[in-house]
């Protein structure tokens, strides 16, 4: 275990959640009024009256307001799957008006699908049964706002907790940026984006990728391709496969087993999605790889794109035109960078069950509108 764990540090630990939304000193269990109020009836005070909040459709909710130099430290938060690709989360650093993380809250999580998956990493663990956390280090200079944006039709109801420090020097620190992106289907020719158009220094982090296959055959032929600074159209750092950036090889496929899905602190495939003969009618894959060791380092610029890429007769490549959704983690010298356009609730949505219509079976109910 690294010995930073046992250096006596003059900061201070807080923590923002329902119970004391502004990680107050001894702001904690005060609350008289809240989401389990009335399970508390017969105890009053102290005893979960406020464990979590609903938001309203198309509202946008403020998770946490911190004044102040800082650094968060872990999100743990949860709400039903149903939500999971119907809200937009978003974080803003020094008073900045537009977001450095704007994804949808299942992805930053590494749950594209809205069906949960188990990631043993380092800085993401999901568990069951929809247990999301992050320790991504989320250093800021003079302030940080979080927000969830429900675009949905429906309430939601949401726990979380925030937990961040103060007091320490975060002077030369990068701040957090998280992107997302999604092609569906991709364009005939088209390497995806993940990301572009981002300048400044900084490093690369992380990479998840909910991919949705629209053919037979193999899939993942493409390379992962790093343009940094000077280059244009060819770039520094170009991968040998799909599978091999998140560190399987041959097609992730153990004989006589399929495609296997693993989770490790760094990298994985920790979701696979098979069809079932009715309406699920592809496969899907969630992967991961977080660049913690091994960095991408860029001095003033950055472009990140990966191809799609199966196999025809002759042992040709097939460009391929899948559902490709990728969310970039990166820290930058700044705390605004060039970003896509905020997506829609259309944008985000996937289908979540095995019924012919998505809003069958939905959580609460979802009738014709």
């Amino acid at each position: 275990m690294n010995q930073a764990i046992a250096r006596l540090r003059a900061v201070q630990t807080r923590s923002i959640s329902p119970e004391n939304f502004d990680g107050a000193p001894g702001g904690g269990g005060r609350a008289t009024e809240g989401t389990g109020a009335a399970c508390a009836r017969d105890l009053g005070p102290g005893w979960k009256i406020s464990p979590s909040v609903d938001i309203a459709p198309g509202a946008t909710f403020e998770l946490a307001n911190i004044d102040g130099p800082g650094q968060i430290t872990h999100i743990w938060i949860t709400t039903h799957t149903d939500n999971w690709r119907t809200m937009l989360l978003r974080a803003y650093w020094d008073g900045a008006d537009e977001p450095a993380i704007e994804v949808p809250y299942g992805d930053f999580f590494g749950q594209g699908w809205g069906k949960f998956a188990q990631i043993n990493s380092q800085p993401i663990a999901a568990n069951p049964h929809g247990g999301f956390n992050s320790y991504w280090p989320m250093p800021f200079q003079s302030g940080a706002r979080l927000t969830l944006e429900n675009l949905s039709t429906v309430e939601v109801r949401v726990y979380y907790q925030i937990t961040f420090e103060t007091g320490g020097d975060y002077a030369g620190l990068g701040y957090l940026h998280a992107q997302w992106r999604r092609s569906n289907p991709l364009e005939y020719l088209t390497p995806h984006t993940i990301v572009e158009g981002v300048e400044g220094q900084g490093q690369y982090v992380g990479t998840y990728l909910a991919w949705g296959v629209n053919s037979n055959g193999w899939w993942g032929e493409g390379e992962v391709k790093f343009y940094l600074d000077e280059d244009e159209e060819f770039p520094t750092i170009c991968g040998t496969g799909t599978e091999d950036y998140f560190g399987g090889a041959w097609n992730f496929d153990v004989p006589g087993q399929g495609y296997t899905e693993y989770s490790t602190p760094y990298l994985g495939m920790p979701q696979v999605i098979r069809p079932d003969g009715l309406y699920v009618s592809q496969q899907r894959f969630g992967m991961y790889r977080w660049h913690l060791p091994d960095p991408i380092h860029f001095g003033h610029r950055l472009r990140v794109d990966v191809q799609a890429l199966g196999w025809r007769s002759g042992w040709r490549y097939l460009p391929l035109r899948d559902d490709i959704a990728s969310t970039a983690l990166f820290y930058l010298d700044r705390p605004t960078a060039r970003r896509p356009r905020t997506p829609s609730a259309d944008d985000m949505e996937v289908h979540l069950r095995s019924a012919p219509v998505p809003d069958i079976g939905a959580q609460p109910p979802r009738p014709p509108a």
